[in-house]
């Protein structure tokens, strides 16, 4: 559900500094991430019909669900997407109601959204981008120096060819090399939680297995960092196992249970969990 209208809407922190945001009203008592009771249209859709979930801070979740559950949606409301319409319910950030945040403002607070389809920028190197992004997510602006050798220290943990630092944003990138960036994004910006959609989309066993090793290499980085994998699959699961597994169906969560319930799914699939969402 991705397109250039996505990125725009949730890469403005690469277009200028954000808004001043206060800081968090929690601790860590405190939830990360709490969406209770979320409504959601898309023009005259309804898509997410209640949806209820709390991400503590350091845990992996994974969303599952068939095509047009809505979780991609999900997704785009959490980082404010402004074709999404917000109906009811709220979205809380370590405590902190962030309805009234912009994109721009729910990412320097520490949302990352990791897109399906991550676009190309043509003129727009890597190195300028992550400077405007990271400047942004920090409150300073940095220099390019500082960029650099982070961005070096980072391609080396994840194994990437420095080289790709002063090309233009995914441009002639493959698919795998564009997750990779956007795992790299995930480092560099250091975000408090990371929303990764359909991350797993279009990779062959050998680039899902060294995306997954990047994530695994920032996590233990920010032990702290929260995450939400959005997946159709089992496979992306065999190498980050998550601590819950949500099954989402219709615009609702209607189940939610530890690792056995994806290789539950993956074994069986949807069907069961349709009729409970029909009922």
């Amino acid at each position: 559900m991705s397109s250039s209208a996505d990125s725009n809407a949730t890469r403005d922190p690469a277009q200028g500094s954000p808004a001043k945001v206060s800081p968090p009203q929690g601790g860590d008592s405190v939830p990360l991430l709490t969406v209770d009771d979320l409504r959601v249209s898309v023009g005259d859709v309804h898509i997410l019909d209640g949806v209820s979930l709390t991400v503590e801070r350091g845990t992996v979740h994974a969303v599952m669900g068939p095509n047009g559950s809505g979780k991609s949606t999900l997704a785009r409301t959490l980082m404010a997407d402004p074709r999404v319409d917000v109906t009811a319910g709220t979205i809380a950030l370590d405590g902190r109601d962030i309805a009234e945040l912009t994109p721009t403002d729910r990412a320097a607070a520490g949302i990352f959204l990791g897109f399906q389809y991550p676009e190309e920028v043509p003129g727009v190197t890597m190195l300028n981008f992550l400077r405007r992004a990271m400047s942004a997510r920090k409150g300073f602006e940095m220099s390019v120096l500082e960029v650099r050798l982070a961005l070096m220290d980072w391609m080396t943990k994840l194994e990437m060819d420095p080289k790709f630092a002063d090309r233009y944003l995914n441009e002639g990138f493959s698919g795998g090399e564009k997750k990779r960036n956007e795992i790299l994004q995930m480092a560099l910006l250091e975000p408090d939680i990371a929303i990764l959609d359909e991350t797993d989309s279009g990779l062959d066993i050998d680039a899902l297995r060294i995306v997954s090793k990047g994530i695994q290499t920032v996590r233990a980085e920010r032990p702290q960092m929260g995450v939400v994998i959005i997946t159709h699959y089992q496979r992306i699961l065999d190498y980050l196992t998550p601590d819950v597994v949500h099954v989402m169906v219709g615009g609702r969560i209607v189940a939610s249970g530890g690792p056995d319930l994806a290789r539950q799914l993956e074994k069986d699939g949807y069907e069961a969990f349709q009729a409970v969402s029909a009922n």
